[in-house]
């Protein structure tokens, strides 16, 4: 895609919200990091259901612990994995407390040592609760990225060293909540609503769906 066309774009996102954010449900960046952690292979509206009840309870890493993981997978067993699920987030709420004093830490490399966190995961706690310009890659970034022919790549790891070469700077902070809401309810993985897609005539997607 020419620079031009991306710029027009992320022009044309940013119109349509000028500010995006996750759909997750937080007040701190620990709240984000457990509800990005529990949203792996679930929606966001899933995680937002157990969340409600849980955080109330328990939203700080000592109050976690203090759960204790039986009583954690009884919060969030509506999601899907949650054996493992509970048994990482104890294990990276032990870690805060006994490396960070219960706070999140800034760098993706604490980050991504953190158990059930992965690169991904670091991308979403770095850019949307401490403000740095990282994209992370999801399947719905994954999907639009090569479907637009804006960035695209083998696997998420190329989609996002593509996006990073690619995105102005001007648009890198919101870059992949625009790409996600995008690829969530436009660009739908089955069936893509082309005729309601305000770049649709950027896109380079051979497939384009027509209004019935």
């Amino acid at each position: 895609m020419k620079k031009a066309d991306v710029v027009e774009l992320f022009t044309r996102l940013r119109e349509l919200d000028p500010h995006p954010t996750t759909e997750l449900d937080y007040t701190t960046p620990f709240e984000l990091l457990v509800a990005v952690v529990l949203s792996a292979q679930a929606t966001d509206v899933g995680v937002n259901k157990a969340t409600k009840k849980l955080y109330p309870v328990a939203n700080t890493p000592q109050a976690i612990l203090d759960l204790g993981e039986d009583k954690l997978k009884q919060y969030i067993s509506s999601i899907g994995l949650y054996n493992s699920k509970a048994k990482n987030v104890i294990a990276l709420c032990r870690m805060l407390v006994e490396q960070y004093h219960g706070e999140v830490p800034r760098t993706r490399e604490a980050l991504e040592a953190l158990p059930g966190v992965g690169r991904k995961t670091a991308n979403v706690v770095l850019n949307t609760a401490f403000g740095h310009p990282t994209i992370a890659v999801d399947t719905h970034i994954f999907r639009v990225a090569n479907r637009t022919g804006l960035a695209p790549g083998k696997d998420v790891r190329a989609v996002e060293d593509k996006l990073e070469k690619v995105v102005p700077a001007e648009f890198k902070q919101d870059a992949h909540h625009w790409l996600i809401l995008h690829g969530r309810y436009v660009c739908k993985a089955r069936k893509p609503d082309c005729p309601q897609c305000v770049i649709r005539d950027l896109c380079r997607y051979k497939d384009k769906t027509v209004a019935a």
